[in-house]
């Protein structure tokens, strides 16, 4: 493959387009498996609590073994509201050992094998979605404290999973058109959301347990083509060395190539050594590393929030069928994935991230005012939706793809370049944080004051997200004034 293919985004080779479509699979049947949970709420939190509806007709002795069969059996919960709270301390508890396993995967995936780590995170949370979901079903074992083990573990596997598919995808692309196809590429969270929830609705009448079979076995087979099938640089097309001799002569040609595209920069440097990583400390003290993770928190957890309980919300508020809902909460996918394609591509054509991540902020939390009022109409309240997926995930999917890769590469790591893993490690485990402790707040939120108060929140904390990235906005609009200054200078 010619030098200039690496990364230069004027031209491409097959590889370049397997390692796109391996790495957006990868995460589509992440997302699939993980949206499951989500969408079978209401038939899990049915099978927790006892359905007492002909207690009357009972006699006091089947009352007293229907009260100890319940206790040792799937009767978890006295009612609804207990089992909702719970829904979402699994939630909040997958997403906090989520948030501690991306810092960790990040560092190990630029000192291992991008392809190892990724293959194990997929291939080991597949089977403990499998256990959890369908095996306790199928054996009738029912526990607490086995649900949370069987979380916390699926929350560090997956996180294994986003630092290496973004850490490729920046080994195999330049930063020159990177908004456009990071944008694109970053729909896999929506995609996978929106099969997952495909599957999940067609599967879910023969019982949830099936709609856990279904996306986990997809996903593990996915993670055997994954470790099969992908290059995870391009010196390992080139040179058909092995994964760790690949590593170890990794001279980074998509920066070298970027820094041929950049006027007035020397070509005569010296060679570079191969490069190190960095440490986690360094790369939390990035330029960029720390408003983008805070503001990341905030809108993750907005994001997370309907990506958890937004089909519960469409099944409990409007009293529409669980299927129902899981259909109509697909669109605000949809508008994630468009406005995540279109927002990057004007990042692109402006050079700047911020004022587009701003701008769209901004419009969000007036969109999330149109949600919350949304009347009792499918039609709609999914067009309603898909406008708040556009404002809401267009950013996510940008600061958490194409911003996270853009400062895993910044001119501050000259010489050491091993920190886009470690980089989006810190973005998105920090994410994680908030949005691990806004799940459970929305649950307690919701039980207190109701979904109106909840909405609210998601506004507060789209506000907070503008207010993190205000000082790179304001850096970023005087770049741009000073720019077209000289421009007139010039002319």
């Amino acid at each position: 493959m010619p030098p200039s293919c690496c990364g230069c985004l004027s031209q491409y080779t097959h590889h370049h387009l397997v390692v796109f479509l391996l790495t957006f699979f990868s995460y589509v049947l992440l997302h699939a498996s993980r949206k499951t949970f989500s969408n079978v709420k209401v038939s899990i939190s049915a099978q927790w609590t006892p359905s007492l509806q002909n207690e009357s007709k009972i006699c006091f002795v089947c009352l007293l073994l229907l009260h100890i069969y319940s206790s040792i059996d799937n009767r978890l919960f006295a009612d609804e509201k207990q089992a909702t709270l719970f829904l979402g301390a699994l939630d909040s508890i997958f997403l906090f050992s989520y948030a501690v396993g991306l810092y960790l995967s990040g560092v190990i995936g630029d000192r291992f094998n991008l392809r190892y780590v990724l293959c194990v995170g997929l291939c080991g949370s597949a089977a403990v979605e499998f256990v959890f979901g369908t095996l306790t079903e199928w054996l009738q074992l029912y526990n607490v404290y086995l649900y949370c083990v069987l979380w916390v573990l699926n929350g560090l596997l997956q996180s294994a999973v986003w630092p290496c598919v973004v850490a490729v995808m920046g080994n195999w692309f330049g930063k020159t058109g990177r908004g456009f196809v990071f944008g694109l590429w970053s729909a896999c969270a929506s995609v996978g959301n929106i099969l997952g929830a495909f599957l999940a609705s067609s599967v879910l009448k023969y019982g949830y347990e099936y709609a856990f079979l279904v996306t986990s076995v997809v996903q593990f087979a996915g993670g055997v083509v994954v470790f099969f099938g992908l290059l995870t640089s391009p010196k390992e097309s080139e040179t058909g060395l092995s994964p760790e001799e690949a590593e170890e002569e990794e001279d980074d040609e998509v920066e070298s190539c970027e820094r041929r595209e950049q006027p007035g920069q020397q070509q005569d440097e010296p060679e570079a050594q191969s490069p190190r990583a960095i440490s986690f400390c360094q790369a939390f003290c990035l330029p960029g590393v720390l408003p983008y993770s805070l503001a990341y928190a905030c809108l993750k957890l907005v994001n997370y929030s309907f990506f958890f309980w937004l089909p519960f919300y469409l099944s409990n508020n409007y009293k529409w069928k669980e299927a129902e809902a899981d259909r109509l909460s697909v669109w605000y996918d949809v508008g994630g994935i468009i406005g995540g394609t279109v927002q990057g591509l004007v990042s692109d054509f402006m050079g700047k991230r911020a004022p587009v991540l701003a701008f769209s902020l901004v419009l969000a939390m007036g969109a999330l005012v149109g949600y919350s009022r949304s009347p009792d109409d499918q039609v709609i309240n999914a067009v309603l939706l898909a406008t708040t997926g556009f404002f809401i995930g267009g950013p996510s999917n940008m600061i958490s793809s194409a911003i996270s890769a853009d400062l895993g590469r910044q001119e501050a790591l000259r010489g050491s370049q091993e920190a886009l893993a470690t980089v989006t490690g810190i973005v998105d485990g920090t994410g994680s944080i908030g949005a691990a402790g806004g799940q459970y707040l929305v649950s307690l939120i919701e039980s207190k004051l109701g979904w109106m108060s909840v909405f609210y929140f998601f506004i507060v904390m789209t506000g907070g997200s503008v207010a993190f990235i205000s000082p790179l906005l304001f850096k970023e609009l005087r770049a741009m004034w000073r720019e077209r200054r000289a421009l007139r200078r010039q002319l």
